[in-house]
């Protein structure tokens, strides 16, 4: 999967500035694929039909095209799109934490009858325990449909959810090297995989080369780490995007940034609720 971190059309003063556009991208990276399939993010809202024909002109081979765990009726049209021009299609419902199981399975049935192949579920907060990920995956493979996770670690346990959603019957995971990501990062596949390997999975992902590409990417990138804000935003069960706002309104307004993360938690703020950090910062500084 290539680009923005909220996918096609995100990149914004709002959201966070990519420094080079999705179509540059997307180009760079189908010029260095021979065996490996060409994704790409889709979040409605951010994207539009217009920005998903610039991602197959580009030569986008699959689509993962995203909602709130609650509104996968808004993915209709994407998906629908996609299958049209005879793209791969996988659902992904996020913050997967904010529902139970049934729920989750009821909104993954909507993207199955949309066409999807697949459906992920996103802990985009960082906030299941083990119990939670092999309790949705059962609810979405009961309904006979491939079933993926996408972990954050802002609990570390990102490696161990991935190995219990697989146990449980996944068979996708979302990763990225060295875990960039949001927060306390994502899945490293740098870990995962050859712990797949050792419990006799098949990935057909060559360790060494990936070992190599991890050490490029220590050497080049600050990583992300498991520390006390991002625990006190997994425990809130907030997105792991909001840490730089966070601690950006904590410097300015002088309020804890572990209250900032612990109110938005208790008033379930999402993503595209940005705005909330700054109202909620200048109250507790009134305190």
């Amino acid at each position: 999967m290539v680009g923005h971190g909220n996918g096609l059309g995100a990149s914004s003063i709002h959201l966070g500035t990519a420094k080079l556009t999705d179509k540059i991208m997307l180009r760079t990276a189908r010029q260095e694929l021979n065996k490996t399939r060409l994704g790409t993010f889709v979040l409605p809202g951010f994207a539009t039909l217009k920005d998903m024909d610039m991602a197959i002109s580009e030569g986008v081979d699959v689509f993962q095209v995203a909602s709130h765990c609650t509104e996968a009726t808004v993915t209709k049209q994407y998906i629908e799109y996609a299958k049209k021009k005879g793209k791969e299609v996988y659902g992904v419902l996020m913050m997967s934490h904010m529902v139970d199981s049934e729920i989750l399975m009821e909104q993954a049935i909507l993207m199955q009858d949309y066409g999807v192949q697949g459906v992920l579920f996103m802990d985009s907060a960082g906030a299941l325990l083990p119990q939670n990920v092999s309790e949705r995956v059962y609810a979405i493979k009961s309904v006979d449909i491939k079933v993926g996770h996408h972990p954050h670690n802002n609990l570390g346990l990102a490696v161990a959810n991935a190995l219990i959603a697989v146990e449980a019957g996944a068979t996708m995971l979302d990763g990225t090297t060295c875990g960039l990501g949001a927060g306390a990062g994502n899945l490293p596949l740098e870990v995962i995989v050859p712990l797949l390997h050792k419990l006799g999975y098949k990935t057909g992902i060559n360790e060494d080369a990936l070992f190599e590409c991890a050490d490029y990417i220590r050497s080049e990138f600050p990583l992300p780490k498991v520390d006390p804000i991002s625990i006190v935003s997994g425990l809130s069960g907030v997105f792991s995007g909001f840490k730089p706002l966070v601690l950006k309104a904590s410097k300015e307004y002088g309020a804890s940034s572990y209250d900032i993360f612990r109110e938005l938690g208790r008033q379930k703020t999402v993503a595209g609720q940005e705005d909330m950090v700054i109202e909620i910062a200048k109250e507790l500084s009134k305190t």
